[in-house]
């Protein structure tokens, strides 16, 4: 859960290096840090004079850039990583890059090597003294074991040693020519620019100098020159590759005058939502959803039940889904954590659907689970929003969420692209199941292509949140509760709170509130309930009752024409109506709005929330 990338052309390595890293700080920024080849350093750095100069800091990036504002490292090819601590403390000596003892062979690495603490006792027991607490360092010392005047071949040695999820870039002092890099069950990228290369853990850093770019798949080693890049197996048969051409606008991963990357992603979910639906519904004798894509045809019907499995905010999305489906197409569904799922010997049958939730596409676990799915035979489908994603790359068939580049960590634009794939899946399929029929579908279609302009109205009145948030931001705990899909938006409500805000916060299906999780509501609770399920509102206002009598403060969040709980909520929230059905789309705006004004208030950076990363990629 770290971001890696490197640079080698005819520019100084340094500005690009360190422009690059701040595209990739919402992965990691824990510490950073670049290793520069070349002429050495001059001004009131450390003094020493040396081909690979390395630099790093603890703490965010602007750590390192005030380490070296004083210094002039020169040279034209370099790596550079921004980490989030899963060995060793953050801390200058735990940051990368990492050397062997000569400081002669520099790494950096995204991911975990799992076997380094049998490795590192057996270099260990060659003399080796290490420096760091990381598992990385076990690998310069071992591609410096393996060195023989060929770094390709120590790398290719140490792939054979090494066990766990990588991607890694090397440089080595007596090869001032080329840069390694290789990637298993980790993202990597490479850019291809006029007379430059450059590696990156996403798309993001590369935009700024190359719009094409090669994508590394597992066990693939690249091997970078100034003019050219060569690419091998791990047997290191050489492989051919194409490009592919990255399409979107570099300034979609830019702030445009918010003053948070989430606040700006929040702003764009009417027109993300409205660009995952777009190509996707079509006009033939009547409006019809088209998921050619994802080969959607009749030999769906002989499915027995669907399984979602995801992670965190998508594995929401999944419990979203399996509402939708099985209210709009009457078919058995399983939601499961992945982590648990690749874990609890589950029963396939090969005639399950398969749907696997990612935004990153890099989820270890992920990951994992599809792997252990595909095992049973079953059709796999993933919904992801990186193109060239491991998990787009691995899945039978793939629809996109184009919801465009997510940078902060919290996730907001791609749950609800997400919710709008799994919404079209369910209305397809019930539709083919002859659950819904022509008219259904083209009124449920017609609700979904209002949600856009709906969630726009919705974004005009942030301000009403923002001044619930100034009033309730010290709130020591909050609970989110709801019934069906309202119980799902809360979940992720909760999530939210929690991630960026660091508020206790707890998600609960409103009526299981009174089996234990009520004995904690008291005046210094925030009740947050989510109405939206209109044949439900007298449980959910008996709910209400409950929690306000204990002395909570409650928000309700409900349709913009219901007056019926005005008289027991402390304040009422109103969102544009649509069907019941389709109400996590926009009930749970409120909910993000809410989460990122408590973070501002309490002094927190919401893009960059401690102890988490954007895309998980070890388990």
């Amino acid at each position: 859960m770290c971001g890696i990338v490197g640079y080698i052309g005819d520019e100084e390595a340094t500005p690009v290096l360190v422009n690059a890293l701040k595209k990739l700080e919402y992965r990691g920024y824990d510490s950073a840090g670049i290793a520069v080849l070349g002429s050495g350093s001059e001004g009131q750095g450390d003094g020493e004079k040396r081909s690979l100069v390395v630099r790093k800091a603890k703490g965010a990036l602007k750590n390192l850039e005030q380490r070296i504002a004083t210094e002039i490292i020169r040279g034209t090819m370099g790596i550079g990583h921004t980490r989030w601590a899963t060995h060793g403390e953050p801390s200058d000596v735990n940051s990368h890059p990492h050397t062997n003892v000569s400081g002669k062979i520099a790494v950096v690495h995204n991911g975990i090597i799992e076997n380094h603490a049998k490795l590192k006792e057996w270099l260990k027991e060659s003399g080796v003294a290490f420096k760091s607490q990381t598992d990385t360092e076990v690998v310069a010392h071992l591609v410096d074991h393996f060195y023989q005047g060929d770094l390709f071949e120590a790398v290719r040695a140490t792939l054979d040693k090494i066990e766990g999820a990588y991607a890694l870039a090397f440089l080595c002092e007596n090869e001032p020519e080329r840069i390694i890099a290789v990637r298993k069950d980790a993202p990597l990228v490479i850019g291809a620019g006029k007379g430059e290369y450059l590696i990156a853990s996403d798309v993001t850093p590369l935009l700024e100098y190359t719009r094409d770019v090669y994508y590394l798949n597992d066990g693939e080693i690249a091997v970078l020159y100034r003019d050219r890049v060569e690419f091998f197996d791990r047997e290191g048969h050489p492989l051919t590759k194409e490009t592919t051409r990255v399409e979107w606008d570099v300034s979609a991963a830019e702030k445009g005058g918010f003053e948070h990357f989430m606040l700006k992603e929040i702003h764009e979910q009417p027109k993300a939502l409205a660009d995952t639906l777009r190509a996707r519904i079509k006009t033939y004798a009547a409006k019809t959803i088209n998921l050619e894509e994802i080969g959607f045809d009749a030999s769906w019907a002989q499915a027995h039940r669907v399984v979602i499995s995801a992670c965190g905010t998508a594995w929401h999305a999944g419990v979203v889904g399996k509402y939708a489906l099985e209210h709009f197409a009457r078919i058995p569904v399983d939601v499961d954590v992945a982590s648990e799922f690749r874990y609890r010997d589950p029963i396939y049958d090969p005639k399950d659907i398969f749907i696997i939730i990612s935004q990153s596409g890099e989820t270890a676990d992920t990951l994992a689970a599809m792997r252990m799915a595909r095992k049973s035979g079953a059709r796999i489908i993933a919904i992801t929003n990186v193109v060239g994603s491991t998990l787009a790359r691995e899945a039978d068939l793939v629809m996109y969420t184009w919801a465009g580049p997510e940078i902060a960590v919290a996730s907001t634009k791609a749950f609800t692209t997400q919710l709008m794939c799994v919404y079209l899946i369910a209305l397809k399929f019930g539709h083919l199941r002859k659950v819904i029929d022509d008219a259904e579908l083209a009124a449920n279609i017609d609700a979904l292509e209002a949600l856009p302009a709906l969630a726009e109205q919705l974004l005009g009145k942030k301000d009403d949140i923002q001044r619930f948030a100034a009033r309730q931001f010290n709130k020591t705990k909050a609970f989110f509760m709801g019934r069906l899909f309202d119980y799902a938006v809360s979940l992720e409500s909760a999530l939210k709170l929690k991630e960026i805000a660091y508020t206790h916060s707890e998600a609960f299906a409103a009526g299981e509130l009174k089996h234990g999780p009520i004995a904690l509501v008291d005046e210094s609770t925030l009740v947050v309930a989510i109405c939206t399920q209109s044949a439900l509102f007298d449980k959910m206002d008996s709910n209400i009752k409950e929690v306000k009598a204990r002395g909570a403060t409650v928000l309700v969040i409900t349709w913009e024409d219901e007056k019926y709980f005005d008289a027991t909520a402390d304040e009422v929230f109103r969102i544009p109506r649509t069907l019941d059905a389709l109400s996590p789309m926009l009930s749970v705006i409120p909910s993000q709005l809410y989460a990122y004004y408590c973070s501002v208030m309490r002094g927190n950076d919401p893009d960059k929330p401690r102890n988490l990363a954007k895309s998980v990629t070890v388990e």
